[in-house]
């Protein structure tokens, strides 16, 4: 297949990790979306305030379980002399977070892991449509000038590209076209809206995670800020091999914000350099794609939404 992503791809410059944002808001109190919530684990290492390190709770440890984070943590502890902690302000930690990681053999999350506080029906929590961006506009740009460099040049013969959990904007560059761009998400009227669609599904993937299309579809998987909503990660990421071409890229990103209530609990207990970690295992846990890689393209951190991307591509064997 043809290489048609772009040449930045490995050579993002990464942004300080030093300054995230973090509250504990319930969602009533927001008007969009709430930082998502973290309950520190007295005894344990926690993470400070605007400092993106390792903070373990209760729900972390009691769901991952301490061999698991131990290893990770002896993985990342040190980088030239300093901890991981402490360097997580330098330049460019966040993509050491990936690298060279000794996978647990067994899937280390246990069922309540994937629980939310809120376990109703997510097909009445999207019943009416929003049509608002769920990070700011820093943090939007940011995200629209990496798939400016990742994605592959508009209206190229062939490309079919997938907006998982996608909404009224895509977060694609300006005029960005394909053949075949299919929005998957929740509230139909919201995907009408999106310009850049050319057709679309309603689909509770928390419901169903099979994906309605055949083997080898898609050149390019997108999510924006909506993979910690996942119940069923591993066998969505199952899906996304399947369908995607051999090469294709999948890029999940996301941000601290989230509606706190519906996201799942190993999400809701953790942080950033957590989660990266979090995402990076779906792609290894599910198979069929290379090792991931984490990038750190927040726009100005400490002043506005942090802005994270874990991809990967499909091996050219799968």
């Amino acid at each position: 297949m043809a290489n048609h992503f772009g040449p930045k791809l490995q050579q993002q410059t990464l942004s300080n990790l030093a300054g995230v944002r973090h509250a504990c808001l319930p969602a009533k109190f927001a008007s969009v979306s709430s930082f998502c919530f973290r309950t520190p684990l007295p005894g344990l290492l926690k993470r400070r305030r605007g400092n993106v390190g390792f903070g373990f709770s209760r729900r972390v440890v009691l769901g991952l379980g301490v061999s698991f984070w131990s290893q990770f943590m002896s993985m990342a502890g040190t980088f030239g002399g300093k901890t991981f902690l402490a360097s997580a302000r330098q330049k460019g930690m966040i993509e050491e977070v990936l690298k060279n990681v000794d996978w647990p053999e067994q899937l280390p999350f246990k069922a309540e892991d994937f629980q939310r506080f809120d376990e109703s029906s997510d097909s009445l929590f999207y019943d009416s449509p929003r049509f608002v961006t769920h990070i700011d506009d820093p943090a939007i740009t940011a995200i629209t000038k990496f798939y400016s460099e990742v994605l592959p040049p508009s209206n190229t013969p062939g490309v079919a590209v997938l907006d998982m959990c996608s909404s009224w904007v895509s977060h694609y560059p300006k005029g960005y076209k394909q053949e075949r761009i299919v929005g998957m998400g929740m509230n139909e009227d919201e995907l009408k809206a999106n310009p850049v669609l050319t057709e679309y599904i309603v689909q509770d993937l928390n419901v169903n995670p099979k994906l309605p299309f055949e083997d080898n579809t898609f050149d390019v998987i997108t999510n924006v800020v909506s993979v910690d909503y996942l119940t069923k990660p591993i066998e969505i990421f199952k899906e996304m091999s399947r369908i995607l071409k051999p090469g294709g890229l999948a890029i999940m990103s996301f941000s601290n914000r989230c509606f706190w209530t519906k996201a799942i609990s190993i999400w809701t207990s953790t942080g950033d350099a957590e989660h990266v970690m979090i995402v990076g295992s779906y792609f290894h846990y599910a198979g069929g794609f290379e090792p991931p890689q984490a990038v750190d393209i927040s726009p100005n951190p400490g002043r506005s939404d942090p802005m994270y991307v874990v991809y990967s591509k499909k091996l050219a064997t799968a």
